[in-house]
């Protein structure tokens, strides 16, 4: 690293940083990362910085169909090397008590509350890092063993809320603290007050949170009584037939499909289940601008593969019709359908 670079700090470090990602170069990218750490630039700064940004920008890549998959991953490995030789460089001895980081049960995107658990290591807590998806009784169980000063849950995307919101009443049966954060509980954590959960918009609102129990314990109940019209219990139960019935349709309505390829069938099957579950997300905390910000988020990445905006106009109106009798999960498929950028063609 140059000395130019280094008298920069993170931004000037930032264009190398994504080049050793895309070169897959793990050496590189720790090396200059080590390189800022000796040139007096903070451990957490160096984490907030550089690595969280970049990372960011990696999805980004992958979102405008740049980065492959297999790029995608091998970047997050590097980046979760350099996380971890960052803190072995600082070596931060705990001062205080236990916390504990976990991603929600079937969330996979571990490394931003990795990030997360290493900003609350280096400011002197204890930390446990159960990585990605830990099913909630697992949790509470560890939870039950060793004593918990809070738990930081992390989830990535609105359609795991549900699950999100099991997890976190679990956690508070066994009376231990929650802060949540991600991109999951909404930008502005709208999701997290929904459920009635603590939220931290980054690393350190998290670890100024979590030394205030007080604040951390002060959170306003859930906001959940339309679950008891069971509108979205029966829409789960729902879902493979909702599946099943929106690619039937496809296969009728669109000749194209049908010489579709087995992994072509299975994308389509599985963005056809992103869709009700995003759906059903919504319904579960009665907010429509969640399914919304999906709808325009599915376009996107599609047409970035292809895949024309049109097509998802036909399963927007297959469930509509199959769903008319909800008025929730209705209203929520007719906003979205009017907010894709082919609705008024």
């Amino acid at each position: 690293m140059t000395a130019a670079t280094t008298a920069a700090g993170p931004a000037g470090a930032f264009a190398g940083y994504l080049d050793c990602l895309a070169d897959a170069d793990e050496h590189g990218a720790i090396d200059l990362a080590i390189g800022l750490l000796d040139a007096g630039v903070p451990a957490e700064r160096v984490l907030l910085d550089l690595v969280a940004p970049a990372q960011a920008e990696v999805g980004e890549r992958w979102a405008r169909n740049e980065w492959s998959v297999a790029q995608e991953h091998a970047a997050t490995h590097i980046s979760e090397q350099v996380v971890a030789a960052v803190v072995a460089h600082v070596d931060p001895r705990p001062t205080g008590g236990r916390v504990v980081v976990a991603c929600m049960d079937g969330e996979w995107h571990a490394l931003p509350p990795r990030l997360v658990a290493e900003v609350l290591r280096l400011r002197g807590w204890q930390v446990t890092f159960l990585g990605a998806s830990v099913p909630a009784a697992h949790l509470v169980s560890y939870l039950h063993r060793y004593d918990a000063h809070a738990v930081a849950l992390a989830c990535a995307l609105p359609m795991r809320l549900p699950y999100a919101h099991r997890m976190i009443e679990a956690c508070r049966r066994s009376d231990v603290p929650v802060v949540v954060g991600g991109r999951g509980f909404g930008t502005d954590g709208r999701w997290a007050r929904r459920l009635g959960v603590a939220w931290a918009p980054d690393a350190p609102a998290a670890a100024d949170l979590i030394s205030d129990e007080g604040a951390l314990r002060a959170v306003p109940p859930a906001r959940l009584a339309h679950l008891a019209d069971d509108e979205y219990a029966s829409l789960v139960r729902r879902r493979g037939e909702l599946i099943d019935g929106a690619l039937a349709d496809l296969l009728e309505r669109v000749p194209a499909v049908r010489s579709y390829s087995a992994t072509q069938l299975d994308s389509t099957v599985s963005d056809l289940g992103h869709i009700v579950d995003f759906l059903a997300a919504a319904v579960y905390v009665d907010d429509p601008s969640l399914f919304t910000q999906f709808a325009e988020w599915l376009v996107e990445i599609l047409v970035s593969r292809g895949v024309p905006a049109e097509a998802v106009v036909l399963p927007f109106d297959h469930f509509g019709v199959a769903l008319r009798d909800f008025p929730r999960a209705a209203r929520a498929l007719a906003l979205g359908r009017a907010a894709l950028p082919v609705a008024n063609r």
